[in-house]
Order: C-alpha cells, then sequence, then structure tokens
C-alpha cells in the first residue's frame, strides 16, 4: 500500500501538467513535489513521467495509475465534504446513556424540544445504571450521576445532587418530626441500596461527620421507585432533588435536617476526549445545561 499523499501529490501534477505548477497549487516547493513523485516511482517500481525540459508525459504506468488516482481523489474530497457537513451542523446518529431514574424523570422528557431544535439528528437512547464503556459499545455521551467520574473521560458538570431527607406531612404528624440525625433512630427509614450507605446514613453537623444508624421495611435500588414509597407514607428516606424535588415544591412531601446534608455528587455529561469535539455532541450538551438552568429547576422553590 502507498502513501496516498504520494498518490494525492502524482495526481495534482498530472492534472496541473507541471511540478512547479503543482507545488504552486498545493503551496509546497517544487522539490517537495519533484521527491513525492519520484518515491512514489520506487515504490511502485515503475517509471510514472517521462521527463523533459519543456513537458511532462504520462508513461503507460503512469495512465493506469492515474485513473485510480483521481477516483481516490473525489472519494476522499467526497469523505471531506460528508465530515465537514457533519461538524458544520449538528446532524447523524447520536448515542447516549444515562442511569435510570435521571434519564427517566429528566432526559426522556427532554428529547422532544432537542429534536425540534436539531432535526437532522436521530438520536439513541439507552436508560441503565450499568457501567458503560463508550469506546466498545459506541457511546458519545453519558449522563451519570457521580461523586468521582471516570478520569479516562471528559466529564462536565450539569448540576449539583442535593439530597433531602424527606417524608410526607401526614408521616411527620403520626412519628413526629427529626430535630438531629441521632432521632432517625425512632424512624421508618427507607434505604436507596446503590448509595453504598446500607443501614447507615452519613450526616455532616457542627461536630463533623456522624454516621447514624437506620433502619426499615423497605430497600429499593431506584430513587424514583423509592420516593414513591415515600409518597405513600411508607416512611422516610434521604433522596435527591431530582426525584423528589417537584413534590416538596407542591408540599406533597417535607423535607428536614436540611442543615446536615452536604452536596457529594454531580450530574455530569462524560465524553471522549478528542480534539475534534463533535458538534452533535456539543449541542446535546450544551441543550441539557440550559434546560437544567444555573439552579436546577427542580431546586427552585
Amino acid at each position: 500500500m502507498q502513501d496516498l499523499n504520494l498518490i494525492v501529490i502524482f495526481a495534482r501534477v498530472v492534472e496541473a501538467g507541471s511540478f512547479s505548477e503543482a507545488a504552486r497549487r498545493m503551496n509546497i516547493s517544487r522539490s517537495a513535489v519533484s521527491k513525492a513523485v519520484a518515491k512514489l516511482e520506487t515504490g511502485l517500481d515503475a517509471q510514472l513521467l517521462n521527463r523533459s525540459t519543456r513537458h511532462l508525459s504520462l508513461t503507460e504506468a503512469g495512465t493506469a495509475l492515474t485513473e485510480h488516482c483521481f477516483r481516490i481523489l473525489e472519494e476522499a474530497e467526497e469523505a471531506e465534504r460528508a465530515v465537514n457537513s457533519l461538524q458544520a451542523k449538528p446532524r447523524g446518529l447520536l448515542k447516549v446513556s444515562a442511569s435510570v431514574a435521571f434519564g427517566t424523570l429528566h432526559i426522556a422528557p427532554a428529547l422532544a424540544d432537542f429534536l425540534a431544535k436539531y432535526p437532522e439528528i436521530r438520536l439513541d437512547l439507552t436508560i441503565t445504571d450499568r457501567p458503560v464503556d463508550l469506546i466498545e459499545e459506541g457511546y458519545d455521551v453519558l449522563i451519570r450521576v457521580t461523586s468521582e467520574p471516570d478520569l479516562n473521560l471528559v466529564a462536565r458538570k450539569l448540576a449539583p445532587v442535593h439530597r433531602k431527607l424527606c417524608a410526607t406531612p401526614q408521616y411527620f404528624q403520626k412519628q413526629g418530626v427529626p430535630l438531629t440525625p441521632g432521632d432517625l433512630i425512632q424512624h421508618n427509614c427507607l434505604d436507596y441500596t446503590l448509595s453504598g450507605e446500607q443501614g447507615h446514613w452519613r450526616f455532616t453537623g457542627p461536630d463533623g461527620v456522624i454516621s447514624v444508624p437506620v433502619s426499615g421495611t423497605l430497600r429499593i435500588n431506584d430513587d424514583d421507585a423509592l420516593s414513591q414509597a415515600v409518597l405513600a407514607g411508607l416512611g422516610i428516606a434521604l433522596l435527591p432533588t431530582f426525584t423528589v424535588g417537584k413534590y416538596i415544591q407542591r408540599k406533597q412531601l417535607q423535607a428536614v435536617l436540611s442543615e446536615y446534608i452536604p452536596v457529594e455528587r454531580y450530574v455530569y455529561a462524560c465524553y471522549l476526549p478528542s480534539r475534534h469535539f463533535p458538534v452533535k455532541v456539543r449541542s446535546f450538551i450544551d441543550f441539557l445545561s440550559a434546560r437544567i438552568g444555573t439552579v436546577p429547576y427542580w431546586d427552585l422553590s
């Protein structure tokens, strides 16, 4: 396989009719053009051009090669135009993976507006909490809620994840409102099993971080499903506001001990590092960032 750059230079020489004119058109030196053609002839073990002081002519081998060279140039230029069109305007297939609760509640409802804004994009959304490999699985963007995004990816913060300890007003009327984290020992504490905090909830108070042992009648591995159990009055849970913010705003849930709960996680948009950031990826992330807002809409009172 010959160096495609040598083939391009040879084709430009044939097209221009001289080494000097080809060099001028490509903005390189005449000697560079001459060396490239000589190198191509050596690699092919064939003379491609008959040279004289006034004229260039193709040999039989040169004529055979020229037809293929122009076809290669045409394909290369078409490929370049295709790539440039993708970069000039958001279009093509965009493959996204989002975590289950956030993806269901905030990504899926936004897709109609996004696709209306960018009608030349086709979007493939996978909602899952399992680890995803962008390279092997061909994803363009991951939307994840985490405290530590993958160091091999570029991670852009979309929103802080505030958590609230909440229950229904009716639950607190029956069981009492906890005034300190230690009071939770007396409550039916519903656990989110993917938090890594089963059986103990951590809080930050005036004396630093404290861990409170908790117990309850229900454990669930999905934030949104857990919020439904809390809404039903079953107990109290520590939940992100992106699942329960609207219920707190509507007074369906009441938040307590908010001063003890720090921001530990963020919603991130993660993608592979690249010098050429695809415009479709940039458009999607910018769209989500603007939609969520500087203060996330689910945290507005």
